[in-house]
């Protein structure tokens, strides 16, 4: 038995009656920890552990360290998470009422991936990347697999990206089903484009700063991997303001009484304001990965910031 759900697909009949659009959601926003990030981490901590490995490390902005956090206690091993300032009080409290050690270290994730991985060298522990392990990649594809028994193969799927590891997820899973025709349009803000920024002059940029609230998607370099097999595969990348995040952010809210963060905003903003991109002919899948990086509170800050 797994600890990640597998999580419905629901179709959002508010886009069909106002636009007439074929939209879905596979939504990661309802497993245990709010996020898809717990498929990747439940597949690697059970490979490691099944090789007598118990000690673990690992860096995040939030979500992936959550995630793994939630997975290490299900499952008997010994983890830390080191998270950058960035990451919220918020969070980081999510992450401590699992009875896990939390240190912050560095101004961004880059700068907590890179004390990550020197620790656990030093203490002989696992390191765990929140995006860039192919363990987590084939843990994330179990997504595409059981959409592959929910509906047809759509024309487009949507999805956020942060570092990658979705993207990479998504594209493995397409694979194995058949799917490779499905074009994949990869979402980020303007802020954190250094998926769109490298897509456009071909070769890994790395970005000065992350501007953004969607700070999920905070990586200022993609996985390498992500940069390969988006070029194989013509995955379009796409920008959005932080403004259109939190717009659909309400907007998924409203539908479905779920609040998700601007990282899984990003996505979700495609089919609803960008929609002249998808023709009424379309089946539109959108990743609703998710996230709890987001409290009530900061989602009122957001609307009387971005929308009054």
């Amino acid at each position: 038995m797994t600890i990640y759900n597998q999580t419905p697909l629901l179709q959002s009949h508010r886009l069909k009656a106002e636009k007439d659009l074929n939209v879905f959601y596979k939504m990661e926003c309802y497993q245990p920890v709010g996020s898809f990030k717990i498929r990747g981490m439940e597949h690697l901590c059970r490979h490691y552990l099944a090789k007598g490995q118990n000690k673990f490390i690992a860096s995040s902005g939030g979500n992936a360290g959550l995630a793994m956090a939630y997975v290490a206690k299900k499952l008997g091993a010994n983890i830390k998470i080191i998270v950058p300032k960035t990451t919220s009080e918020f969070m980081i409290q999510k992450i401590q009422n699992l009875d896990v050690d939390v240190e912050i270290h560095g101004e961004v994730w880059d700068e907590a991936h890179t004390f990550a991985l020197r620790e656990a060298e030093k203490t002989k522990a696992v390191y765990v990347s929140p995006f860039n392990d192919e363990l987590l990649w084939e843990g994330h594809a179990t997504m595409i697999d059981e959409c592959a028994k929910q509906m047809e193969q759509p024309s487009k799927i949507v999805l956020s990206i942060g570092g990658g590891g979705l993207l990479l997820g998504v594209l493995k899973g397409l694979k194995r089903n058949g799917w490779e025709s499905t074009q994949v349009i990869a979402v980020e803000t303007v802020g954190a484009a250094s998926f769109h920024g490298s897509m456009t002059k071909n070769k890994i940029i790395e970005l000065d700063m992350i501007q953004t609230i969607a700070s999920s998607l905070g990586a200022k370099k993609i996985a390498v991997e992500a940069f390969e097999q988006a070029k194989k595969h013509q995955v379009n990348p796409f920008l959005v303001q932080d403004e259109d995040t939190v717009r659909a952010m309400f907007a998924f809210l409203n539908e479905y009484n779920v609040l998700v963060e601007p990282a899984c905003g990003a996505a979700l903003a495609y089919p609803h304001f960008y929609n002249e991109n998808l023709m009424e002919a379309d089946t539109t899948l959108v990743i609703a990965c998710g996230g709890v990086n987001t409290s009530f509170e900061q989602l009122e800050n957001y609307r009387m910031r971005f929308l009054e």
